[in-house]
């Protein structure tokens, strides 16, 4: 068993740590006061090679492999959430499900002026009642004289109204199955389409300089071909991105942890009470000890996912394990961290009230922790009903 990464990957995590640290960390507090979308950032990350980093190589991308993407993506996300779930987003749910499903023409069509980070695109699965729960998807899709009439809404959909944002790929009805189950498919929508529109972007508690927007599509026509995948196979590329994406929400939770506990450390080196630093009194020193092992114990499921997905196996499982540990450990390691900094974290302006407000939404996206928990409870309960039904045989 070998835990050291290779030469690529570590040249991917370094790049991704330099930068980060040079020229996003440093404007991290002023991108979630302003609520600016960080346009330069991006453009910046793209000509590094960062906002395509798995993507093919035919296509713009960087072609590099999913375990490069977490690291790379923890160190980004260690500096700032909003620039990390602004490349989770459009790698992971706006372009892989063109480059995994998508035909050669709709490839060069859409995924080559995305796929090195130039444009971004979007995922729209979310809506009022459907989510976790993709079956109460109410958006349509009809059929008519060779086109795709969409109409519906989503909501909180990342990187979908930016100046740069080439399109979405929606997940709508597209008719009923023979047993009475919605029939879903996933429909290629570009940005100017007739009939689709934005509204205005949210208030929110983190990701502030993000790109979040609902989605309205009123009679939006679009051509038969840009049908992604086979119809009806919506609901399981869903499921399919959503594996990956889980993994990647993972590593930017362990970044966001990371960072809680850089600045942790900082502060129990530097405030001094009772004549010393408060590092060297052991109720302190248990918090950062406790932080630090939750956090390597995080990141070791983050990078075991994204090695079995790299070696082509089932990763379902440890997909939702690593999303739901680390999501639970930045929300403690941000806990404590205010703890540590006592009322000074209680401010505005320092740095781990900031990552107090962010850190909530990594338990939310990509899968609540309920429902990751449900799957992990249910590959469990399946794995040991063969493992009986086996021993059945064998006997």
């Amino acid at each position: 068993m070998n835990f050291d990464p290779t030469s690529e990957q570590k040249r991917w995590r370094d790049l991704a740590r330099d930068y980060a640290q040079a020229e996003i960390r440093p404007r991290a507090a002023e991108l979630d006061r302003e609520q600016k979308f960080p346009y330069d950032i991006v453009a910046e990350m793209s000509r590094l090679g960062l906002m395509g980093l798995t993507l093919p190589e035919e296509y713009g991308g960087s072609g590099g492999d999913f375990l490069s993407y977490n690291l790379a993506l923890e160190e980004i996300s260690r500096a700032d959430t909003s620039v990390g779930i602004t490349m989770e987003a459009h790698i992971s749910l706006g372009c892989v499900p063109l480059a995994t499903y998508g035909t050669p023409e709709q490839k060069e069509k859409f995924l080559s002026q995305c796929a090195a980070g130039e444009r971004l695109w979007a995922f729209g699965l979310t809506e009022e009642e459907a989510g976790t729960d993709a079956g109460g998807t109410r958006t349509t899709a009809e059929l008519d004289d060779g086109d795709w009439v969409v109409n519906g809404s989503k909501k909180w959909i990342t990187n979908s109204g930016t100046d740069v944002t080439a399109g979405v790929t929606v997940i709508a009805r597209t008719g009923t199955r023979e047993n009475g189950r919605v029939e879903l498919s996933a429909i290629i929508v570009p940005q100017e389409t007739p009939g689709y529109t934005r509204g205005p972007g949210y208030e929110k508690l983190g990701w502030r300089a993000a790109d979040q927007h609902p989605l309205y599509f009123e009679n939006c026509r679009v051509p038969e071909a840009h049908l992604l995948g086979e119809r009806g196979a919506g609901l399981r590329q869903f499921l399919q991105t959503l594996d990956g994406g889980r993994v990647a929400v993972a590593a930017l939770s362990v970044g966001l942890a990371q960072a809680c506990l850089d600045e942790a450390l900082a502060r129990a080196k530097e405030r001094r009470q009772f004549g010393k630093a408060i590092s060297e009194f052991q109720a302190i020193q248990f918090k950062l000890a406790d932080m630090a092992m939750e956090i390597e114990l995080a990141r070791n499921l983050v990078l075991k996912a994204a090695w079995l997905k790299d070696e082509g196996r089932s990763f379902g499982r440890e997909a939702s394990m690593a999303k739901v540990f680390a999501s639970e450990v930045a929300k403690r390691a941000a806990d404590q961290a205010i703890q540590i900094h006592g009322g000074e974290g209680f401010m505005e302006a320092s740095a781990v009230a900031r990552y107090w407000r962010q850190v909530k939404i990594n338990e939310i996206g990509e899968g609540t922790s309920e429902i990751n928990r449900q799957i992990i409870a249910r590959s469990l309960l399946s794995e040991s009903s063969e493992e009986a039904k086996a021993k059945m045989v064998a006997q």
